[in-house]
């Protein structure tokens, strides 16, 4: 029974640090892998394998390095600018071109049209371009996002938080006092919710929401 259990210990740290190494997000796979090889490095100890418990304890303190450096990083003050994306840029095509699954699984589309009716940046942070951000004009003061797209490095809710809360001056001064978004997939959902949109409808699977804009 003892010999079962060890084993299964084994084949649940294997699966673990598997799945790290599917994680898009590197805080993810680091806290995944750590959980994974510390794991892997108690059934090296237990069923007497030093070299597997020695091996996989110095994978875990190496995740627990790198994780202290991404949180310090964190904790620094970072830079967040936007620029704005013409339609004429070669790199626009190509971001569209290399994120074009990613982009079309929040978005539904993955072509987009920029012209004087829409708003349209990339938005640096740490002098990355790390999202790009485009919305059309509803009307004279509301305006309709049709992608907030961030990569996957990045995704920590700070660029959502950079666009709608410390650029609300951005959009006001344009004479917008309101973003409206849809969304068909939970993650978009879960991730409009969390920088504050309202759902207001949810027609046939495709969910409506809203934002105010109000001065700071």
């Amino acid at each position: 029974m003892n010999s079962n259990w060890l084993e299964w210990l084994g084949y649940l740290a294997s699966l673990i640090v598997l799945i790290s190494l599917l994680m898009s997000s590197i805080i993810k796979l680091r806290w995944i892998n750590l959980i994974g090889s510390s794991i892997f490095s108690l059934y090296g100890f237990l069923i007497g394998a030093l070299p597997v418990g020695l091996m996989n304890l110095g994978i875990a303190l190496i995740n627990v390095y790198y994780l202290v450096k991404i949180y310090s990083a964190k904790e620094s003050k970072e830079y967040f600018k936007i620029l704005p994306a013409e339609e004429s840029s070669q790199y626009l095509k190509y971001f569209l071109t290399y994120y074009q699954k990613e982009i079309d699984k929040y978005a539904g589309k993955t072509a987009f049209q920029i012209n004087e009716s829409k708003v349209s940046f990339f938005i640096l942070r740490n002098m990355v371009p790390a999202g790009l951000f485009i919305a059309s004009k509803k009307s004279d003061t509301i305006l309709e996002v049709e992608l907030d797209f961030v990569i996957p490095e990045y995704r920590d809710f700070k660029i959502g938080n950079y666009i709608y809360e410390n650029r609300k001056d951005y959009f006001l001064e344009k004479g917008f006092t309101k973003f409206v978004s849809s969304s068909t997939n939970d993650e978009h959902t879960d991730y409009l919710k969390k920088i504050g949109f309202k759902q207001t409808a949810d027609d046939g699977g495709k969910a409506r929401f809203e934002k105010s804009i109000a001065p700071s």
